[in-house]
């Protein structure tokens, strides 16, 4: 492992440190809500970052993902509700309204706490296996697969509204019982929520960068670099995209179901099109070739826009600063937050262009691309 990997290993390690020592500084319970709803949200641009930073596809419908995982744990839950607040035989209050008689088969299985775990994952991961088996085999590119995957998103969502009997339609889920996993219950204002949140993200950003560190994960920058000529050398490069299009899928899938849990709902704008657009954003001000980047871009500026968007004096130009930032970063860093601080250590380490050759040599030789037979 080089100088540099190192050091990047140690400053994830100290970023999670952090995040875990937090709520022992923090003495609010709503505060603690509120930070631990900004690392699910970074959660999700890593997820993002993954495959548009690592693997070079732009994913426009990543909150389809998201809002999956979301609703598969907002089902469960709210099979657990107290009586009063459900129909006759535990039917949801919102089907009994729609003149629904019986509980849809779709909804029998989530009775199952562990059906529910594995499906906000799966059914996500199984999505993005056909999305890309459609695009990638095809050979779509570029704005292209953009385009299909924010329709892909605005198809899910429509689903989901029109879907009332058996969605609750604009009014989403609520009225949710609170997770029970291994004796242990899980209040969103609770300590045991902000843990499973963080533990979750920590958990989440050593593996992806793993996967990035991986053959595997030099072969997908490859791909994002020269598809052509990885292609060339005898590598399937529709099964190295559809693979990372399913990693950053399931990702975001647990993503959505941590989001439940801290917000204690589920709602058809979790797979809107603005927060679609908002991870991006995200993910182009943390820096999008950058996990750790991506996740405190998205802490930074939903931060940020619900501190502006309080105060009083910003209640009418709140978004308008909020949009010179976005302009401002765009402009001057194109590299996002990450960018800068790579550069700022670059000026400090004289060594940095030998390690830089030293990286680029270790790359070649990690992939190790067959030669080809004339």
């Amino acid at each position: 492992m080089t100088k540099r990997g190192n050091i990047q290993i140690a400053v994830y390690a100290f970023v999670c440190l952090v995040i875990l020592l937090l709520p022992f500084v923090l003495g609010n319970d709503y505060l603690l809500n509120r930070i631990a709803r900004y690392l699910v949200l970074g959660l999700l641009a890593m997820s993002l970052s993954l495959c548009w930073g690592y693997a070079g596809i732009l994913n426009l419908g990543q909150a389809l993902s998201f809002g999956i995982g979301s609703y598969c744990m907002a089902m469960t839950l709210k099979l657990r509700t107290v009586p009063v607040q459900t129909g006759a035989g535990g039917l949801p209050d919102f089907m009994v309204w729609n003149n629904v008689e019986t509980l849809p088969w779709l909804w029998v299985p989530f009775h199952s706490t562990t059906f529910a775990l594995l499906a906000g994952i799966g059914v996500p991961v199984l999505l993005a296996a056909l999305l890309g088996w459609f695009m990638f085999k095809g050979r779509v590119t570029g704005v292209y697969v953009a385009i299909i995957t924010l329709a892909a998103l605005v198809v899910g969502n429509l689903l989901v509204i029109d879907a009332q009997a058996y969605t609750g339609g604009f009014n989403g889920l609520t009225d949710l019982a609170q997770l029970e996993l291994f004796g242990i219950t899980f209040d969103a204002y609770g300590r045991s929520t902000y843990y499973l949140c963080a533990i979750c993200l920590t958990f989440s950003l050593f593996a992806a960068l793993a996967l990035t560190r991986s053959k595997t994960g030099l072969i997908l920058q490859a791909v994002r670099d020269q598809e052509n000529r990885v292609r060339y050398f005898g590598y399937d490069v529709a099964h190295y995209k559809s693979f990372a299009l399913c990693v950053s899928a399931g990702f975001a899938g647990l993503a959505g179901m941590l989001y439940t849990v801290v917000m204690e709902f589920a709602s058809p704008t979790f797979m809107g099109v603005p927060l679609s657009l908002s991870v991006v954003v995200w993910c182009a001000v943390g820096g999008r070739s950058s996990l750790l980047g991506a996740t405190l871009g998205a802490i930074i500026v939903a931060g940020m826009q619900n501190v502006l968007s309080e105060q009083r004096a910003f209640l009418e130009t709140w978004t308008l600063i909020m949009g010179a930032i976005f302009v401002l970063v765009v402009l001057f860093l194109p590299k996002g937050l990450a960018g800068l601080s790579e550069a700022i250590a670059g000026r400090l380490d004289r060594s940095r262009p030998s390690a830089l050759v030293s990286d680029a040599v270790t790359v070649e030789k990690n992939i190790a691309l067959p030669e080809v037979r004339r």
